[in-house]
C-alpha cells in the first residue's frame, strides 16, 4: 500500500473495511477521497455476480456523484423507472412514477448491480491510500484504547488499524465479534430470483403481480436484462425451484417461449427484517446488511447501505484526520437507526400487502387499494412515492435552533438544482460545493454575516462558502469576496426553497444533510453551536494533531472569485 507520508504510530492503516460489496466499496471511495489510509478485505476472490439489487434511488446516485463516479454508473441504469402493481387478473392496482428530482437525480432507477459494483471497485484505483485484498476473511479482531488488531486469512496477515467497519452482510463476522444482537424476523416465504439476458419482453415496463396464485415481479433493467422473481410455495422445495423445468413453468405465465430464454444467473432468497442492537462498539462499526436487513419490496436494502456509507464516511474521515473528536462517530447510530428501522417497517408492510395467497384476503386488499386510488391526494401519495420515509435527524450531528415540531429544514437533505457560476453553466449544485462542509447564504455575503472569527474557523475546516443569488445578479461584482463562490439560481429552485423556509443561512455537512440553519443575524451563534455539537476542530488537520494523520489542506477553487475548495 502506498503511503501518504503521515503514518500513525503503531497503526498499519487508519480503517479496515470488511466486505467488498457496494457499501464497503462506496465507503472506501469516500475515505480515499479524504486521504484516509484504508484496507478493504473480502473473503471472496472477486465481486459477487448473482442476482441482488435492481433499484437505485436519487440519494444513492447523489452519493456516487459525490465520489466522482456517477458518470461511470449511469450507463448501467434505467432512469425514471415506472413500477406498476397488478392484481391476479392483471388489472392495475397502483402505479409509482415519481416526477420529482429535487436531489438532482430521478427517484427510481433500474440498474445492473454487478456492473455498478465493478465501477465502484475500479474507482479505488485512483487512490494510493486505499488497498483491496481478496480471499482475506477476518478471522479475529481485538480492540483496545488506541486501535484494533485484525487477523486475516493468509500467511502472517495481521493488521493494526484505528477503526474497523463491518460491511460483511447479514451473516456479519464483525457483528458477531461485537457481540450485539440482530433483532427481527425471517420470513418463511422463499423467492426464486432469476436474471435473463436478451430480454424476451423487451419493453421498459416493470411490474409487481399481487397474484394470490403466485405473486411475482418482472423488472426491466439495463443492457437487455430482465429480472423475474416468483414466490415459492411452502410445498415446493429449493431443489424443485432450481430445476430448469420449474423455471420454464414460472416463465410460461410471462414469456411466449420460456424454453428459449438466456438465463444469466438464478438464486433462491428468503426475506429478512432485522436490525443490529448497536451500529458501534468502541472502534468497531457496522454498515449495510451487517447492520440491517429488509425485504426487497421497496428496493431499499442497497440504498439504505449507501446511506450508511455516506453518513459514516465523512465522520470517520474527520476523526481520523484530526478534524473532529471520536465522539462524532456516536452520531452515526443515532442518525441512521431510526431511518433504517422505518425502511424495514415499510418494506415489510408492502411485502405483506403484495404476498397474500388467500383469495379472500387478496380480494379485500384489491378493493381497499382501488378505493384509495379514487381519492386524488391518496393516488398522488402513491404515484409520487410520498410514503417513502426520508432521512430527518432530530438528534446527532445537527443543531436545531427551533423546536423539533417546527417546520425546520435541519436534519434533512438540501436540494440539488442545476445552477450557474461565473465560470460554469448548468451544473449540479453539489459539484460547485465540493466534497466537504459548505456554508450557503441567500442574498448575503457569508463573511459579512458570520463575522471574521467564525468565518476563519470554517475556512480552517476546509468549508466552501457560497453566496446564492437570483440569476440576474450572478455577474454583479458589488459583494465579491476572494473566498466566496457566487452561484446564480438558474432554475429558480433555490429561491423556491428559501421562499418556504424562514432560514436564509444553511450549514451543510459533507453528506449534504443540513447541520444547521438560521436567519442571517443569528449565524455567528449557530456557527459556535455547530462547531461544538459536531466536535469539530478548526485547523486540526493542517498539522500533526497527535494521531499522525493530515487532511488535505484546502486549495483555491478554479473560480474567478477565488473560492476555497474543500479537501480534494
Amino acid at each position: 500500500m502506498a503511503s501518504d507520508g503521515h503514518q500513525t504510530p503503531g497503526h498499519d492503516v487508519d480503517v479496515v473495511i470488511v466486505g467488498a460489496g457496494p457499501v464497503g466499496l462506496t465507503l472506501a471511495n469516500i475515505l480515499g477521497l479524504q486521504g484516509v489510509r484504508t484496507l478493504l478485505v473480502d473473503e471472496r476472490d472477486t465481486l459477487i455476480d448473482y442476482p441482488r439489487g435492481v433499484g437505485l434511488d436519487d440519494e444513492s446516485l447523489r452519493t456516487f456523484q459525490s465520489i466522482g463516479l456517477v458518470d461511470r454508473v449511469l450507463p448501467h441504469t434505467v432512469p425514471n423507472q415506472i413500477l406498476r402493481f397488478f392484481d391476479g387478473n392483471r388489472r392495475v392496482l397502483a402505479e409509482m412514477a415519481p416526477p420529482d428530482s429535487r436531489f438532482g437525480w430521478p427517484k427510481r432507477n433500474g440498474f445492473v448491480q454487478p456492473l455498478v459494483d465493478a465501477e465502484l471497485l475500479a474507482g479505488l484505483d485512483r487512490f494510493d491510500c486505499v488497498e483491496v485484498r481478496w480471499s482475506r476473511p477476518m478471522t479475529a479482531c481485538r480492540q483496545n484504547a488506541d486501535g484494533v488488531t485484525v487477523d486475516l486469512g493468509g500467511e502472517g496477515a495481521t493488521v493494526r488499524a484505528r477503526y474497523v467497519v463491518g460491511c460483511d452482510g447479514g451473516r456479519s463476522m464483525t457483528r458477531r465479534m461485537m457481540g450485539v444482537s440482530f433483532d427481527g424476523t425471517t420470513s418463511s416465504t422463499r423467492w426464486l430470483v432469476v436474471d435473463i439476458a436478451n430480454d424476451p419482453l423487451g419493453h421498459p415496463n416493470s411490474e409487481v403481480g399481487a397474484d394470490p396464485e403466485r405473486p411475482y415481479a418482472s423488472i426491466s433493467i439495463a443492457h437487455g436484462i430482465r429480472r423475474f422473481e416468483f414466490m415459492i410455495h411452502a410445498d415446493e422445495t429449493d431443489e424443485q425451484a432450481e430445476d430448469p423445468a420449474f423455471l420454464e413453468q414460472m416463465l410460461a405465465r410471462m414469456v411466449p417461449r420460456p424454453d428459449r430464454v438466456d438465463v444469466i444467473r438464478r438464486r433462491v432468497y428468503t426475506h429478512h427484517s432485522r436490525i443490529a442492537g448497536a451500529f458501534r462498539s468502541g472502534r468497531l462499526l457496522l454498515a449495510g446488511d451487517a447492520a440491517h436487513l429488509m425485504p426487497v419490496w421497496q428496493g431499499q436494502g442497497y440504498n439504505s447501505g449507501i446511506r450508511d456509507a455516506a453518513n459514516l464516511g465523512w465522520k470517520l474521515a474527520a476523526v481520523v484526520n484530526g478534524r473532529a473528536h471520536d465522539t462524532l462517530l456516536d452520531t452515526y447510530d443515532v442518525e441512521r437507526r431510526k431511518h433504517a428501522r422505518a425502511m424495514i417497517d415499510l418494506s415489510t408492510m408492502v411485502g405483506r400487502v403484495i404476498s397474500p395467497t388467500n383469495r379472500r384476503v387478496a380480494t379485500a386488499r384489491d378493493l381497499l387499494v382501488r378505493s384509495a386510488s379514487i381519492v386524488p391526494t391518496l393516488k398522488r401519495y402513491v404515484l409520487e412515492m410520498r410514503f417513502k420515509p426520508m432521512p430527518r435527524y432530530e438528534h446527532g450531528a445537527v443543531v436545531h435552533s427551533a423546536p423539533h415540531g417546527a417546520q425546520s429544514p435541519v436534519g434533512t437533505l438540501f436540494i440539488q438544482p442545476r445552477v450557474d457560476t461565473r465560470t460554469q453553466q448548468d451544473v449540479l449544485l453539489d459539484d460547485v460545493l465540493g466534497p466537504w462542509f459548505a456554508v450557503l447564504c441567500w442574498n448575503n455575503n457569508p463573511r459579512k454575516i458570520l463575522g471574521d472569527a467564525a468565518f476563519a474557523k470554517w475556512k480552517a475546516l476546509g468549508a466552501r462558502f457560497v453566496a446564492l443569488r437570483p440569476q440576474t445578479q450572478l455577474h454583479w461584482p458589488g459583494h465579491d469576496d476572494p473566498d466566496v463562490v457566487i452561484v446564480g439560481d438558474r432554475t429558480g429552485g433555490l429561491k423556491s426553497w428559501f421562499d418556504v423556509h424562514s432560514e436564509s443561512v444553511v450549514f451543510l455537512r459533507p453528506d449534504r444533510c443540513i447541520a444547521g440553519a438560521c436567519i442571517a443575524q443569528l449565524s455567528p451563534d449557530l456557527s459556535a453551536s455547530l462547531l461544538d455539537a459536531l466536535t469539530l476542530i478548526p485547523g486540526g488537520g493542517d498539522v500533526d494533531s497527535g494521531n499522525g494523520s493530515v487532511l488535505y489542506v484546502p486549495q483555491p477553487a478554479p473560480e474567478s472569485s477565488g473560492a476555497v475548495a474543500g479537501p480534494a
